[in-house]
Parts: C-alpha cells; structure tokens; sequence
C-alpha cells in the first residue's frame, strides 16, 4: 500500500528542463543603459543566444523551462528574453528589454502548399518507369576495382 503511493507521488512530479541561457553571475537586469558596451555585455553575459537578422545591433538572451508529466507533451513553463539593443556609433547599450511567456504570441501556420515545377506522372509510368533501369545479374562479379570490364 504504502509503495503503491509512493509511486503514485513520483508519478506526479513533473520532469524539469532547462534549456537556452543560463545566468551565473550577472542577471540581464544588471546591464547598464548607456555605461555598458558590447564588450561588457559580452563579459558579463557570454554570447547571446541570438542576434537580430534584420538588426544586427539587437541581441537576444533567451532561456526556457519545460514541465513534463508521465505521458504527456512537455510544456513550457516560463520563458525569459532579453532584447538588448546597442547603438550602431558608440556600441552603447541603449535599451534593455525583458518579455515574458505572456508577451508571446501563437503564429498561425499556413497549410497552403506551393505547387512545385515538374511533370505529373502517370500511374502506368510510376508502375513501369524502372524497367530496363536494373543492372543485370553477374556483371559486379565481372568488374574488378579500377579496372575495365573484360570484353567477350
């Protein structure tokens, strides 16, 4: 009995992972506006986890943690980024951003599918298509590596 609920218990608990950035010793929130620069950031923080495709003077700190119960999906938990922008002149921070799990948001996939140059085959083509393709049986046994085929 007893064991039986104790493996009922641990059966509950979830299964925690951490995944992305992981502050050691500085927290994001102790980056400076307009005193910190690339350097120090990099110092502080280590290389972010993402940099800005379209704005290379924005850098992303992104960490995550997952919950997962026996037989289930995994599910995120919480979810912290932080949006630092630096000014393209003086290497400046000049902004600190924090979002959250709130301050995202579902993208709806399309389920259109783009259509894709190239011939439709036909049943009779698919079923047929390889005849006369397969090598015939014995001549691997006729080849010698890096040799020419013997002639009859």
């Amino acid at each position: 009995m007893i064991l039986g609920a104790a493996g009922a218990a641990a059966a509950c608990a979830p299964v925690v992972g951490r995944h992305g950035f992981q502050p050691i010793d500085t927290q994001p929130a102790d980056i400076v506006v307009g005193q910190d620069t690339r350097e120090t950031v990099m110092t502080k923080l280590g290389s972010p986890s993402l940099v800005s495709t379209f704005e290379p003077n924005t850098w992303f700190y992104i960490s995550q943690v997952t919950e997962r119960y026996t037989y289930h999906k995994a599910e995120v938990s919480q979810r912290n980024v932080t949006e630092i922008t630096f000014d393209p002149a003086t290497q400046r921070v000049l902004e600190v951003n924090n979002l959250d799990l709130e301050d995202g948001q579902d993208v709806g996939m399309n389920g259109r599918v783009t259509p894709t140059r190239g011939r439709q085959l036909t049943i009779l083509e698919q079923l047929l298509g390889n005849v006369g393709r397969q090598r015939l049986p014995g001549l691997e046994d006729d080849m010698v590596p890096g040799g020419q085929r013997p002639r009859d």
